[in-house]
């Protein structure tokens, strides 16, 4: 007994000045087009356009959303009743070598979406990966927190491009790095005007 599914080929172009709704609604009518071909095996979409499934990078980096059915609790074969494994377990091997994975389970009363990273060790390590988690979870907290500490943006309307990726972290290093004001420097140097006018 496994999970059959059958793994479908996404080709996204999105354009940067989109706002988050349009990427949204581009992606959610790819996703319904890309799903009326899903009776075409991805062994024969390779065979078409003469690759190999080993080379084919694309297919290395997976999105899964997982909604955890209800009904599922009761299934019971020739009197053998199943049971539920926990799809929280951690992942020992990485099928793919980036997969982000998304499951609901509408039965829980916190009404919480899980997500996790599942990546390739050979390819990415450990402090990578969480770097990639935490720029993920800011342009979450961007777009759906209702924390008055996080700038607001109406991601709604405004372009994707407004989306910050640089960490709380990063942006103190860079203000206290790139703008120190020195403790025995006060207010000296040289306007531009004035190195023009010695020029000239």
């Amino acid at each position: 007994i496994g999970m059959f599914v059958s793994t479908l080929p996404y080709r996204l172009e999105i354009d940067p000045h989109w706002s988050f709704d349009e990427v949204v609604k581009h992606v959610r009518e790819k996703c319904l087009l890309v799903l009326e071909h899903s009776h075409y095996p991805l062994q024969l979409i390779l065979a078409d356009l003469h690759l190999s499934q080993s080379n084919v990078s694309f297919l290395e980096t997976m999105f899964d959303f997982i909604t955890i059915s209800q009904e599922v609790d009761d299934l019971c074969l020739n009197g053998v009743y199943l049971e539920q494994v926990s799809l929280t377990q951690l992942y020992g091997v990485a099928k793919f070598d980036f997969s982000l994975n998304f499951i609901y389970n509408p039965s829980l009363d916190d009404n919480k979406l899980c997500c996790s990273f599942v990546c390739s060790s050979n390819l990415f390590d450990k402090t990578t990966v969480v770097i990639i988690s935490q720029r993920f979870h800011q342009v979450l907290e961007q777009l759906f927190s209702m924390n008055s500490n996080i700038k607001q943006t109406d991601f709604n309307v405004s372009s994707i491009t407004k989306f910050s990726l640089i960490l709380p972290e990063e942006v103190y290093e860079m203000e206290e790095v790139v703008f120190c004001r020195q403790l025995n420097i006060m207010n000296e140097g040289m306007y531009i005007f004035n190195v023009f006018k010695k020029i000239v």
